[in-house]
């Protein structure tokens, strides 16, 4: 009978994590998709096949909900990291320049970078969400700098300048109505964020070859 009862429980305690699950990535795909006031609880459990009575025995209020879906929304390089991890390429500068600005990440925000989706919603929210999303930004500041020379001094700075540039392209590529300036907003932008990561390395190359001619 006690196997019987903790059998149930488990199953139970497991369907309740999984359905947890099903309501946060549903909402997290909302959010990037409508905004933050496109989180309406009563469509959402009828998207995930729920009634409203059902969503608080998952979440104490809507806030609840909008945080930890910001914070399971993934974007390009989340997805970067993720392959990595599982003994894919390793992450670089260019790969991560290269999986943001794309007509991929433009043309479906629901799967894209929660930053560019939503950062001017959370301008004007509450503390909580902004917090999260200084959070966030200072991890991907860190993950950028992380990925340029150690000895790059300005590499910091150059990490601050490519999310600021990357988040303003994508948000200006999807909200302009000629696609050819579309693209021309994701490609220049890319191509002037590489040639900017590049510049310390090329310095230091000419830094080098000037110094072989006063040795020889």
């Amino acid at each position: 009978m006690w196997s019987n009862y903790f059998f149930v429980m488990g199953h139970s305690q497991e369907h309740k994590i999984k359905t947890h699950q099903r309501i946060v990535r549903a909402a997290a795909k909302r959010l990037r998709e409508k905004g933050l006031d496109g989180v309406a609880i009563a469509d959402l459990m009828k998207e995930v096949g729920l009634t409203v009575g059902g969503f608080y025995k998952h979440f104490n209020s809507r806030d609840d909900l909008v945080a930890e879906s910001f914070r399971a929304a993934a974007g390009p390089w989340d997805k970067l990291l993720s392959v990595a991890d599982s003994g894919g390429p390793a992450i670089t500068y260019e790969s991560l320049v290269d999986a943001y600005l794309t007509q991929t990440h433009r043309d479906h925000p629901g799967n894209g970078c929660p930053i560019s989706a939503l950062v001017c919603d959370i301008a004007r929210s509450g503390k909580q969400i902004r917090s999260l999303l200084t959070e966030q930004t200072e991890s991907e500041i860190e993950l950028l700098e992380n990925s340029l020379p150690q000895d790059d001094a300005a590499a910091r700075s150059k990490a601050i300048l490519t999310v600021t540039a990357s988040l303003g392209a994508v948000q200006l590529a999807r909200a302009v109505t000629d696609q050819t300036l579309s693209r021309e907003i994701l490609e220049s932008t890319r191509k002037i964020l590489k040639q900017l990561a590049s510049r310390n390395s090329d310095a230091k190359d000419r830094g080098k070859d000037s110094g072989k001619e006063h040795t020889e």
